[in-house]
């Protein structure tokens, strides 16, 4: 029971800190693919080095932010699943914008020209522009997805991997490898790796049938 509730802890974390990344990642990522103003390529490198941002950096921000003596520290949220989610949507939304916008400008330039040529009705444009570069926004999700499944530097910073609370399955690895229970250890990397596994095979089973 307890591998129950870790995955399902594990799912609903990621599964939220996932589903924000994509709600503002993909529109900022399609804007800064197609549009040039001041600022955009300081914008674009702030976003390309934010792919690269290691992760336990990136825990460490988050909890100097949900510390008591932090800014946020009054809101109570550190060492919570809240705060987890909240360290997963850091390290998922610079994915998730790099890699829509790499897609939205792979499209040629007059693309917006060619469309409103054709007399398609603005509010049909941005539906057309998303199932053009469906299978770059797919990509984005399963990087975006790996990323946060994988992660136990910044949710072990911020969650603090409290029984029944803040503990899922990185974590809990991580644990019993330092306890020297390796057998636990092995039964719950084995969850993770088929959990992974499966969540990126039917994403890609999904990204490579819209090539069709």
């Amino acid at each position: 029971m307890e591998v129950v509730a870790i995955t399902a802890r594990t799912l609903a974390v990621c599964g939220a800190a996932l589903l924000v990344a994509l709600v503002l990642g993909l529109p900022l990522g399609i804007f800064l693919g197609r549009r040039r103003f001041g600022g955009s390529r300081a914008m674009v490198a702030l976003v390309n080095s934010g792919m690269g941002a290691p992760p336990v950096v990136v825990g460490l921000g988050v909890a100097l932010l949900l510390w008591r003596s932090g800014p946020l520290g009054a809101l109570g949220l550190m060492y919570s699943p809240k705060a987890m989610v909240l360290a997963q949507i850091v390290i998922a939304l610079p994915l998730v914008v790099g890699i829509t916008l790499a897609a939205a400008g792979a499209l040629d330039d007059d693309w917006e020209l060619q469309v409103q040529t054709l007399g398609i009705p603005r509010r049909w444009r941005w539906w057309l522009l998303v199932r053009e570069i469906r299978l770059g926004l797919l990509a984005a999700v399963i990087a975006a997805l790996g990323g946060i499944l994988s992660e136990v530097g910044a949710v072990m910073m911020v969650g603090g991997n409290l029984e029944g609370e803040t503990r899922v399955l990185t974590t809990s690895i991580l644990m019993y490898t330092q306890m020297g229970d390796f057998e636990a250890a092995m039964g719950l990397a084995v969850v993770l790796l088929g959990l992974t596994l499966l969540l990126a095979g039917l994403l890609t089973a999904l990204q490579q049938g819209g090539r069709t």
